[in-house]
């Protein structure tokens, strides 16, 4: 009778199962790391030097988000107000807005030494995904679809994903957050469901929005 098995057929057959199980382990595991909000950065609220309340300056005075982040219509990147922003309502010399305050030495110093102020980064996406802010803000996406209720918040912590899933979710179900350029800035602003996929839809026809969903859309 002719030998269809080696004898090291069923060693094979073994090892190859076992390559299997744990492939698929390393798979699941690798998966459920990389939705955990640790890695996400989901909560991650630092300590800054200086106490900055969005809550104050774009909630209750509702200052403009474009008066501190000067570039975010140009840039693909939301730039950090420099001291002299700060000092527009603080500077000591002029009796303005708590300009005294020992909380604001940090700001002041930075004015005088021309040394920035090391702000620690909450949002930050990995080095291999492309973002444009500007793109998205002259597109109708307003900075809580991203941010969360920025102008809720005393102290800004990382509210989205951020993730690829999240993304791709934005861009297949754009007609969901897009709302009227006038209105990216106006973070209070609230509608109905039935509204805002009314609005969404007309600005993504208007604009014929069409957010990739390919490799080369993100990753450049």
């Amino acid at each position: 009778m002719p030998v269809i098995f080696s004898r090291n057929a069923d060693s094979l057959i073994r090892h190859g199962a076992a390559g299997v199980a744990i492939s698929a382990v390393l798979v699941v595991a690798g998966f459920y790391y990389y939705m955990l909000p640790s890695y996400t950065r989901v909560g991650y609220a630092p300590d800054q030097p200086v106490p900055f309340s969005h809550q104050i300056h774009a909630g209750q005075l509702g200052m403009d988000c474009r008066y501190c982040h000067q570039s975010v219509e140009e840039s693909p990147h939301a730039s950090v107000p420099a001291s002299q922003v700060c000092m527009n309502c603080h500077n000591p010399e002029k009796a303005n807005v708590k300009g005294k305050s020992p909380l604001l030495a940090l700001v002041q110093e930075s004015y005088k030494n021309g040394n920035p102020v090391e702000w620690k980064r909450i949002h930050q996406l990995p080095h291999y995904a492309y973002f444009n802010h500007a793109l998205h803000v002259k597109s109708g996406v307003s900075c809580v679809s991203c941010h969360g209720q920025i102008n809720e918040m005393k102290v800004v912590y990382h509210a989205k994903e951020l993730s690829m899933g999240w993304c791709l979710n934005c861009h297949n179900h754009s007609h969901e957050v897009l709302r009227e350029p006038t209105d990216v800035y106006n973070l209070a602003l609230q509608m109905t469901p039935k509204e805002q996929l009314e609005k969404g839809n007309q600005i993504k026809d208007r604009f014929k929005l069409n957010p990739p969903q390919n490799c080369q859309g993100c990753h450049r």
